[in-house]
């Protein structure tokens, strides 16, 4: 009896994953689905994104129509009928605009302004950091002490004294339709410093890297480096902060719509409906004030929260 020849066995090939699913069994899905109070703010904040993207179809009203303004529905009280025969759900204020419609809108500017703002702080401070962190020397030292400077003084600070140079700069005639570009970029250059600092550090713990030495041998040009090899590896941090300023720079332009330097009575903001809401405050009115305040609140919040969440997921020492 002769043994037949034994055949190796075949290895079986691993099972192609995809895509979808490595990010599924990811450490950062993981801690977003044990974090309850990360997944109720990623929700609030995701519906008054919505919200406010959507105002012009989900508004039910149109309150800066002057034709579709009726005085008689003048403070109406939240979930009533005025006198004209219109349900508000939110009541309205002094000039018959309903507080529902009014506060999508605003949230429409607000975000709009926060996201443009830290926008422009991320691409500055970004870029300035890189710059800083790559080269070193006498290029590092004036950028980080003008860091150090800008650093010292409060953004809000600083916020007003661009808008206030910006608006002696433009004509009068200009100003009223350039106030949310000039409110933009003040508090973009109020904010950028957080990034370079961030991103200067990273970029000088990458630039000793192997992989850094190894283009600079083979003579690819600085700029490639920092914007293929170098930016990548650094981005973790700066979607941390963009998401925080996110929050903060919503924050500063209600304050400075609150203060009446920000966007023009035209394009109300929720810095704009608080500081109209705070001035029947006292006069029985509250809902004029109280529901643009909680919708700050809890944008602003939900964002921070988030903020705080991407931060620790990030952290390689939490995990």
């Amino acid at each position: 009896m002769t043994d037949l020849p034994h055949s190796p066995e075949q290895p079986v090939p691993p099972a192609k994953t995809s895509r979808w699913r490595t990010f599924l069994k990811s450490d950062i899905v993981w801690s977003y689905r044990h974090s309850p109070v990360t997944i109720v703010a990623s929700i609030v904040a995701l519906l008054l994104i919505l919200m406010a993207v959507f105002a012009p179809l989900l508004a039910p009203y149109n309150p800066f129509n002057p034709a579709t303004l009726n005085l008689m529905d003048g403070f109406t009280p939240p979930n009533s009928t005025s006198m004209s025969g219109k349900y508000f759900a939110l009541g309205t204020d002094s000039q018959g605009r309903d507080m529902l419609s009014t506060i999508m809108y605003g949230s429409r500017v607000s975000l709009f302004v926060g996201f443009m703002a830290t926008l422009f702080a991320m691409v500055m401070g970004v870029g300035l950091g890189l710059v800083s962190g790559y080269l070193g020397g006498a290029v590092d030292a004036i950028i980080m002490r003008i860091t150090d400077v800008q650093l010292s003084f409060p953004a809000i600070l600083i916020a007003l004294l661009i808008f206030g140079v910006a608006r002696g700069i433009i004509p009068p005639n200009q100003q009223e339709g350039a106030a949310v570009w000039v409110l933009i970029v003040a508090i973009g250059l109020a904010n950028w410093a957080q990034f370079a600092r961030t991103v200067r550090g990273a970029t000088m713990v990458e630039r000793q890297k192997d992989y850094v030495a190894a283009a600079r041998i083979l003579g690819v040009n600085p700029f490639i480096i920092l914007l293929r090899h170098i930016l990548p590896n650094v981005t973790g941090p700066v979607l941390v902060i963009g998401t925080i300023s996110l929050a903060l720079a919503v924050i500063e332009e209600a304050t400075l719509s609150y203060l009446g330097v920000g966007v023009p009575p035209t394009q109300p903001s929720l810095g704009t409906l608080i500081r109209i809401g705070q001035q029947f405050m006292f006069s029985g009115e509250w809902w004029i004030i109280l529901f643009p305040a909680i919708t700050l609140i809890l944008l602003a919040l939900s964002v921070n929260l988030l903020g705080d969440w991407l931060r620790d997921a990030l952290n390689p020492k939490l995990r």
